[in-house]
């Protein structure tokens, strides 16, 4: 069983490594953004890491979500991690008494089971204070308003337009029955943890439209990239040198928009099953990329 402290420094390990791996169209520690840079999802990391041992700890959802931001934005000059805090929260909340992938999750919808009306109040203050990009206005639980009282409500209502959303709307399935599977897959067959990450990246961009690209380019723009992250994996089958050349072809065209084709939210889940897989002893250590 692993301690408080461990938690959070697993939490964020998970962030670092997440950024660190030279991911197609993400920023990593080759590529900033104008307005957001490697430096920024490093501070992040650091940022975030009191507020995962507090989960741990027992602290309410909410509340340990809120000084994550917080704590990230007193580094920070622009929303770095809010996906990723909302997705490593509940899984830090349950990790301490995890011995297994499968009693994670397990942790985590009891996580989710036992939200309250307070830590509504407090994630919508911390998605406001995060201030994403691309979120738009809608009619019913809109994040400028009040919080609702059923913070699942809300995320169900967003639950086609946000894979983050989707998750909390669904128990996080598609992170432990796809993702991190995939994940653990990849890292017993591939050369190093980059290319798991990065083969992991692209089969679940081609299995789940980035909902940040959706968000600013639209679905079409996202099912596009969805197709192309697919054609990169087959050209593997060709070998390594034309994966290579497919992959950094993938790479140019994604960042060729101004970065509105950053798969951000896909950055988000890796980081999350990383997590999973760091608190449950499934990446070799010492770790090498």
């Amino acid at each position: 069983m692993k301690s408080s402290v461990e938690v959070g420094q697993c939490a964020t390990l998970a962030c670092l490594l997440e950024v660190t791996v030279p991911k197609p169209g993400n920023v990593h520690r080759g590529a900033d953004f104008e307005d957001l840079t490697f430096a920024d999802f490093a501070a992040a990391a650091v940022a975030i890491g009191p507020a995962m041992v507090a989960a741990a700890d027992g602290r309410s959802l909410g509340d340990c979500v809120l000084e994550a931001v917080q704590a990230t934005r007193r580094w920070c000059a622009t929303n770095v991690n809010l996906g990723i805090v909302l997705l490593l929260t509940p899984i830090a909340a349950s990790a301490r008494s995890a011995t297994s992938i499968e009693s994670v999750h397990a942790g985590v919808r009891d996580a989710l089971k036992r939200l309250t009306p307070d830590d509504a109040a407090q994630v919508y203050e911390a998605i406001r204070l995060a201030n994403p990009g691309g979120l738009g206005k809608v009619d019913e639980a809109d994040v400028s308003t009040a919080a609702p009282v059923d913070l699942l409500h809300a995320m169900r209502l967003a639950a086609d337009r946000d894979l983050v959303a989707r998750q909390y709307a669904n128990g996080f399935a598609e992170l432990f029955d796809v993702i991190t599977p995939e994940l653990r897959r990849n890292v017993t067959v591939c050369s190093g943890l980059a290319d798991a990450v990065i083969r992991t990246q692209l089969a679940v961009m081609r299995q789940f439209p980035d909902s940040l690209i959706a968000r600013k380019c639209g679905l079409a723009a996202a099912e596009e990239v969805a197709v192309a992250a697919g054609q990169v994996l087959e050209a593997a089958t060709a070998g390594e040198e034309a994966f290579q050349e497919t992959l950094a072809d993938f790479d140019f065209w994604l960042r060729s928009d101004g970065h509105r084709r950053n798969p951000g939210t896909t950055a988000d889940l890796l980081a999350a099953a990383l997590l999973v897989l760091l608190l449950t002893d499934e990446i070799p250590q010492p770790i090498r990329l």
